[in-house]
C-alpha cells in the first residue's frame, strides 16, 4: 500500500519564490472525507503529463495514496466529468534541509492562496523551517485540495 506522510503550512512573504513554478489543473471525482479520486495535469517546458491519484482518509499527516500516470487526452475527458469547480495552482519545488518543499500558489478561485507541503519518512521526523513558513494546516481539512474544490478560498468568510 502506499503512503502519504505530509505537513501542510501556510505561507508568508514571497521569499520563496523561486523560477517559473510548475502549472497544475486538477479536478475530484470523488470528494468523500473517507476516500478522494483526483486527476491532475502538470506541465513544465511545454510537456503535459497527468496522473489519477486515490487517497484515503487522513489521520494526523499520512495516509493512502495511489498515484497513476495516465494518458493527458484521458485525464482531460476525466477533468470534465469533476465535482465542482477544477483546482489551478502554480507549484514551486524547493530544496531545503534534505527535503523537497512543494509552494502551491493558487489561482482562480482559490487566488491569495499560497501553502506549502512537504513529505515526509515518517509522521515524526524533524523539518528544517524556512523564514516563509507560517502556521501549520496540516489536519485543518479546509486546506484539503478537495476542500478548496467546493468551498474556494476567495468565498471564505474573514472569520473563518
Amino acid at each position: 500500500m502506499g503512503i502519504e506522510i505530509e505537513r501542510k503550512f501556510l505561507v508568508i512573504g514571497a521569499a520563496w519564490r523561486q523560477g517559473e513554478g510548475e502549472y497544475l489543473c486538477q479536478g475530484y471525482l470523488n470528494r468523500d472525507k473517507q476516500r478522494t479520486v483526483r486527476v491532475r495535469i502538470g506541465g513544465a517546458d511545454g510537456e503535459e503529463r497527468a496522473w489519477l491519484t486515490v487517497k484515503g482518509v487522513s489521520v494526523g499527516a499520512t495516509r493512502a495514496e495511489f498515484e497513476y500516470e495516465i494518458p493527458v487526452d484521458d485525464a482531460r475527458q476525466l477533468l470534465a466529468l469533476c465535482e465542482g469547480p477544477l483546482i489551478e495552482k502554480r507549484r514551486y519545488r524547493l530544496p531545503l534541509g534534505g527535503l523537497t518543499w512543494e509552494v502551491d500558489e493558487f489561482l482562480g478561485d482559490n487566488q491569495g492562496l499560497v501553502v506549502a507541503e512537504v513529505e515526509l519518512q515518517s509522521a515524526d521526523q524533524a523539518i528544517i523551517r524556512p523564514e516563509w513558513l507560517g502556521a501549520e494546516v496540516t489536519e485543518d481539512p479546509r486546506y484539503f485540495n478537495s476542500s478548496l474544490a467546493s468551498l474556494p478560498y476567495r468565498h471564505w468568510s474573514a472569520s473563518i
